[in-house]
């Protein structure tokens, strides 16, 4: 059975509207700032087969696999 009684110490809709505004102009601020150069270089070099072959050496020599 539900209760009739509103709940309390929740947010108002109006509230939760602003809130919801404010953290979407900060995270869209955040998206068009983009990947620095140095994340989007770790991560080529990650993605490369050479990166690949030491981290499934260093598993095997660390008996991890």
């Amino acid at each position: 059975m539900k209760d009739a009684k509103p709940k309390q110490g929740g947010l108002n809709a109006e509230i939760q509207s602003r809130i919801g505004h404010q953290l979407r102009a900060m995270y869209d601020d955040v998206v068009r700032q983009g990947v620095p150069d140095r994340f989007a270089e770790l991560i080529r070099q990650l993605d490369s087969p050479t990166a690949a072959a030491q981290v499934e050496a260093g598993a095997k020599k660390d008996g991890s696999e």
